[in-house]
Order: structure tokens, then C-alpha cells, then sequence
């Protein structure tokens, strides 16, 4: 994608060939900052502090991470501390787990002399890997765009809902849930996006909005409260989210605030999809609601923010009385039973077990 008029990856290796570079997304939109992971402790700092986030992200940033650890200490003590720092960094996010079990199950046979190339090839595999995945995502996803378009009688954009971010900051390019936004907007679709806050982080104002605006695709934010109101009055054709864990059953697990939005929607009949590549999947559980582990975050995220003042200054202000605290839940589950469907890179598919395993039928499943 672009920014500014020149395109970027989210996270790429830096000339020097050993040390990676990511877009620091806790300084957007106000700043446009690039930083450089030159250590494990680097990039596991940027997980867990959320310079890097959305699922596929995580799990790219995670298996650089470990090129990184074995550019510095190739032993086995070394490629087991890498796992382990790296592990710890984000709980909820399955694409973390996945990457890391990827590289440790390449490295682990190797001679330590070797582990640091096989790390680093591996790791670009993976990036290239999630690009393709999430633009093969957006060609499937825009079919519903298509279709919502020629209901309307081609005369009307088409008003897509959607939480968080899911976009290209969210993946190593493209996105999940604005890949098919996207590929509908470069095709000559009307789309228009309808931009939750997604308090408390305010990710879809600050990056939603911006990336939206980088790729000129028409947008208008809301707080998060107003989703189900404009549901009511016919302003939103279907909602498109995406997802950090999915269970094999369907269940999904996105930003907090995602399951009250497929309530609304399903109570007023607008189709509810929600975007995902394959390695986000979590095939050894079969109840979201019960085993998805919910990441609880410093309170402070809810109790203050951050914007910029009339000055021009960047400042972090608090927004509650003195002495009141705050729980700061980081995700929620749809259960299956409330999306319309999954958009994955094979195809669209029901929220189901057998949806899941019909187009994955070489994994094995534990949902029934």
C-alpha cells in the first residue's frame, strides 16, 4: 500500500540485511515513524507495546523476531529463550503461537551456524506468504461488495461497517477485513466505510481513518455506540471485521466491542462477515467463548488519551476522576451463530465447523 504517494510493507529487513523495520503505529496518524528492530528485546517489546499489532502482523513481526534472536545467539539456549520471550508478548492472537512454532520446528534440527539464514528466509517467506493470502482474501471478499452494489441498483455506494483495524497496518499488506474494500474501491465500486472509534486504543480512528484516507477510499467515523442506530435507519449494507483467533467451530475473537456490533446487526437483518487468513485458525479449539484466552491490558489505556493539541503538541491526558480505576478487556467472542460468513483466501464460507472444514480439509479439527 501507499503513504504519501510511495508504497510500504508494515514490517521489512532494513539493507543491512539483518535488522528489520517496522511502521510504529502508537505514533499514528499525527506521526509517521519508522523503527528499527535490531534485537529479540526489540521485537518483542514492539509486540507487546503495540507497535506492531493485528493477528498477521504479530505472527510476521514474531517470526522476524526469532531471525533477529538467532543473528544474536544461534545456540539452542538461545533459539529456546527467543521462543519463550516471544511467546509471552501478546496471549491472544494465534498467529503469534503458529510463527513461532513454524520457526522453532525449522531451527531446532539445524547446526546453530545454520539457523540464522534458514530464520531470515523463512521469515520473508512469511511476510510474502501473508500478502498473497490477504490480497487472494480481498479478491473473495469484494464479491460481497459486487453483489451488495447491484442490489442497490448501481446507484448508491455501498456502506460497510467495520471495528477496529483490519487493514493493511493490521497484515504485512492489503488487510483482512478492508482487503475486500479495497480491491472493490480499485475495481470502480462506490464503497463507503463507516469507521468505529474502537475505544479504547482508538485504532479505527487513528489507523482505520488514515489508511482509509492514504488510498483515497471514502470514510466517516463514529463512536462506537452508533453502529447499531445506523443499522436501524438502513445506512449499512453488511459489517466486515476481522478476527485475532478463530475457533475451529467459528467462534471469533476480535477487538472488544465486535460482539455487540453482530447483536445489532443481526437484529436488524445487515449481514455480518468477518475476514480472515488461514493461519488464523485455531484448530484445536472448538469453544471460542470458553477457551479463547481474553488479553487484559493496562488500565491506563482506558483512563487516558492521547491526541494532538491546537499547538501542534503531542499530549496524553486523563479523562476520569482521581482515584477511579478501570478494566481494560482487549478482546470479545462472536459466537458463530451471529456471522454471516467467513472470508478467508480459499473462499467464503458458513461460520460452522464444516464451513471451516470444507475449505480446509487437510487440517484436523476438534469442533463437532
Amino acid at each position: 500500500m501507499k503513504v504519501s504517494g510511495t508504497p510500504y510493507r508494515t514490517i521489512w529487513l532494513s539493507e543491512d540485511g539483518c535488522t528489520v523495520e517496522i511502521i510504529d503505529q502508537t505514533r499514528l496518524p499525527h506521526e509517521f515513524v519508522i523503527e528499527r528492530l535490531e534485537t529479540l528485546d526489540d521485537a518483542a517489546r514492539a509486540i507487546a507495546d503495540m507497535l506492531v499489532r493485528g493477528a498477521p502482523l504479530i505472527g510476521s513481526t514474531a517470526a522476524y523476531g526469532m531471525a533477529v534472536a538467532m543473528h544474536g545467539d544461534a545456540t539452542d539456549a538461545g533459539l529456546e529463550k527467543a521462543y519463550e520471550v516471544l511467546y509471552a508478548t501478546r496471549p491472544t492472537a494465534v498467529n503469534l503461537r503458529w510463527a513461532l512454532d513454524d520457526l522453532k520446528g525449522l531451527l531446532a534440527p539445524l547446526d546453530p551456524d545454520q539457523r540464522e539464514a534458514a530464520a531470515y528466509q523463512r521469515a520473508a517467506e512469511i511476510a510474502d506468504e501473508d500478502v498473497e493470502i490477504c490480497s487472494s482474501l480481498g479478491e473473495h471478499g469484494s464479491e460481497l461488495i459486487r453483489d451488495a452494489y447491484a442490489k442497490k441498483g448501481r446507484k448508491e455506494p455501498v456502506n460497510v461497517l467495520t471495528h477496529c483495524n483490519a487493514g493493511w497496518l493490521a497484515t504485512v499488506d492489503w488487510g483482512t477485513a478492508l482487503a475486500p474494500i479495497y480491491k472493490a474501491h480499485d475495481a470502480g465500486i462506490p464503497v463507503h466505510v463507516w469507521v468505529d472509534e474502537t475505544r479504547p486504543r482508538n485504532q479505527g480512528a487513528s489507523l482505520t481513518c488514515w489508511e482509509l484516507g492514504q488510498h483515497g477510499v471514502p470514510h466517516t467515523l463514529i463512536v462506537d455506540n452508533v453502529g447499531g442506530h445506523l443499522m436501524q435507519h438502513g445506512q449499512v449494507d453488511l459489517c466486515i471485521t476481522g478476527t485475532d483467533r478463530t475457533a475451529a467451530s467459528g467462534d471469533v475473537c476480535n477487538k472488544i466491542g465486535t460482539y455487540l456490533k453482530a447483536l445489532a446487526a443481526q437484529d436488524n437483518g445487515v449481514p455480518f462477515y468477518v475476514a480472515l487468513p488461514g493461519p488464523t485458525i485455531d484448530w484445536t479449539l472448538s469453544d471460542g467463548v470458553r477457551d479463547i484466552p481474553i488479553e487484559q491490558r493496562d488500565a491506563k489505556e482506558v483512563t487516558e488519551m492521547t491526541g494532538r493539541t491546537k499547538t501542534g503538541a503531542i499530549e496524553t491526558v486523563s479523562i476520569v476522576a482521581e482515584g477511579s480505576g478501570a478494566a481494560n478487556y482487549a478482546f470479545d467472542v462472536t459466537p458463530a451463530r451471529l456471522v454471516t460468513g467467513l472470508i478467508t483466501e480459499r473462499g467464503i464460507c458458513p461460520a460452522s465447523a464444516a464451513g471451516l472444514q470444507g475449505l480446509y480439509p487437510e487440517k484436523e479439527s476438534v469442533a463437532v
